[in-house]
């Protein structure tokens, strides 16, 4: 048997920049082991598993990341609805669902004049608290507590994955870094990862809790920036601004966000992105 995926580049306007991915669209009934498995062969940051449902433009989601399964994620998704786009061969604007295992998501895709763009809607924002322990988490990333930005606060936010915002000084960004496993932490706060924001620049870093790989394009952080920023920086509802990652990785992305709501209540934070279409394969054998 072949096992056929396609490979995109996500927030990227063209092949070979933003974030790697494949998307396998008509998965197997594979377990949870098998998929970790090739996802672990494959080397991308993350991949994902699409099973096709009754209902068109519908589809069941898993994503796997090197280490485990992930409930939910950006950068899979947009590049998946964009795949399913080229699949299709439709030139219409098109509407995808996914069905992942603790939320359901939406994503509208179009043509490009170089391949695609993917707008998800991840749905409401919810605000898990503000963290005091500035000395513990600028340590965490090798920088002092003068490196964090002294005007906005340590916040736990979701949008799917709890992500712990650590608002940064504009020249921190380029010195930060994890040397030891930040994972007992960022629990300890409630999140499950964590992302630095440095909101002069409107640029972000992120990295696996181990510190050993940086993201390049991270979706799923992009949304709880976007609550952030309209809880805490005065960003406006429902107008989209750029944000700016993968610089460090040698990978520039551009995603783009547009929170919708109010401070109090965000019921909606839109990311999306350009995604490239670099090519396919299919794998022979299964583990």
């Amino acid at each position: 048997m072949s096992f056929d995926y396609l490979h995109v580049d996500v927030f990227a306007p063209r092949p070979f920049a933003g974030n790697s991915l494949p998307i396998f669209h008509d998965a197997p009934d594979l377990s949870s082991a098998q998929m970790l498995a090739i996802t672990q062969e494959l080397r991308h940051f993350e991949a994902i598993f699409l099973t096709a449902t009754d209902e068109a433009r519908r589809y069941q989601a898993r994503i796997f990341d090197l280490f485990e399964e992930l409930p939910f994620a950006g950068h899979p998704i947009i590049g998946a609805a964009a795949a399913l786009h080229h699949l299709s061969k439709n030139p219409d604007r098109q509407l995808w669902t996914f069905d992942l295992s603790e939320k359901c998501v939406t994503v509208s895709t179009h043509q490009t004049a170089n391949g695609y763009f993917g707008l998800l809607d991840q749905g409401a924002a919810t605000f898990l608290g503000e963290i005091d322990l500035r000395e513990d988490v600028a340590q965490a990333f090798s920088l002092s507590p003068d490196d964090l930005d002294p005007d906005l606060p340590l916040a736990v936010v979701s949008t799917g994955l709890r992500y712990l915002v650590v608002p940064v000084r504009r020249d921190a960004l380029s010195r930060a870094r994890i040397t030891a496993d930040i994972t007992s932490l960022v629990q300890s706060l409630g999140a499950q990862f964590a992302v630095l924001l440095d909101e002069a620049a409107l640029e972000v870093r992120h990295w696996n809790n181990d510190g050993i790989a940086e993201d390049v394009a991270t979706g799923s952080a992009a949304g709880t920036i976007g609550a952030y920023r309209l809880r805490y920086c005065a960003a406006e509802t429902n107008a989209a601004f750029k944000l700016h990652q993968g610089r460090f990785t040698g990978r520039a992305s551009q995603l783009i966000v547009e929170p919708q709501g109010t401070p109090d209540t965000i019921h909606s934070v839109k990311v999306g992105g350009d995604v490239a279409i670099v090519g396919h394969g299919s794998l022979v054998a299964l583990p």
